[in-house]
């Protein structure tokens, strides 16, 4: 059976920028198994599956599978799919959102206004972190750079973990890479094996500039993780003391790979506590088609 799909590049302005990613805006009928074999035969960082919501209150279900797996939240499928959606709807303007996703509902609001659509998600939730710290040693092995260009290393998540490594300069953030036998000692079996790496100004309005890579998700090298943008800014209000009620920061992402992404995160917190997350961006629409499903 033939499914529509959309191909978009999203946490950028310009096709082949940011980050891909495949939608099927119908998948109903389709199994597990099916929605798998569709991801790892686009073979994207990331295909969604759109599906009928279970609360007619809500806009659709969303499935989110990387080539080699389900993920229960991710950023960019969000937001790239609520753009595709809207994309779909006659006139401009405003379109409020709302996801059921494996974390729960995500409320989206899409803004096409401008001469490519924007999209920010925004997720109720506490960020998780462990009581377990990532060693600086080994994760320095991990990516094959010095110890002395760690400056800190943490677990976070904001419904997809993430291990996070602060290096000392942008210099340091493109020279790593995986080391995968130190990888596969190390982090194959922690917290989380995801490994967002970044440096940068940690303050509230501040850039940072980052990179990440995922084996056990069969991603190589990501060009924009908005799952990890959501996790960092939340963990990073948490640490920050800062007085403000909402932290944000801008986050640019994929630069080394050629896929220049813009991802704008902030953080609600309440006393201290993250309570809510965000994370928006603009989607460029690059194909369109149909494919023979399982």
């Amino acid at each position: 059976m033939k499914r529509n799909y959309h191909v978009v590049d999203v946490f950028t302005r310009t096709a082949y920028g940011g980050n891909p990613l495949a939608v099927l805006t119908d998948a109903r009928g389709l199994s597990d198994a099916a929605m798998q074999a569709i991801a790892r035969e686009f073979n994207l960082a990331e295909t969604t599956f759109v599906l009928p919501p279970e609360d007619a209150a809500h806009t659709c279900r969303l499935r989110i599978f990387t080539p080699r797996m389900e993920l229960p939240f991710a950023g960019h499928p969000t937001v790239g799919t609520a753009c595709v959606l809207a994309m779909a709807r006659p006139g401009s303007g405003r379109t409020e959102m709302v996801f059921e996703e494996g974390v729960g509902p995500v409320a989206v609001v899409v803004d096409r206004s401008g001469d490519v659509p924007r999209a920010t998600l925004t997720l109720q939730a506490r960020i998780q972190r462990p009581d377990v710290k990532p060693a600086r040693g080994e994760m320095a092995r991990v990516l094959s750079v010095a110890e002395a260009d760690i400056v800190d290393a943490f677990f976070a998540s904001a419904g997809t973990p993430f291990c996070f490594i602060e290096l000392t300069d942008e210099a340091a953030v493109d020279r790593a890479f995986i080391d995968r036998q130190a990888w596969q000692d190390h982090l194959s079996r922690a917290w989380s094996p995801h490994v967002f790496f970044f440096c940068g100004d940690k303050r509230h309005g501040g850039r940072l500039y980052a990179r990440m890579c995922a084996p056990a998700m069969g991603i190589e090298e990501d060009p924009a993780t908005g799952a990890a943008a959501a996790a960092l800014v939340g963990a990073l209000a948490e640490r920050s003391g800062n007085d403000e009620a909402v932290f944000e920061l801008h986050i640019l992402q994929g630069v080394a790979m050629g896929r220049r992404s813009e991802i704008e995160a902030a953080a609600s917190t309440r006393d201290g506590v993250t309570v809510a997350v965000s994370v928006g961006g603009s989607t460029a629409s690059v194909a369109q088609g149909t494919i023979e499903t399982p």
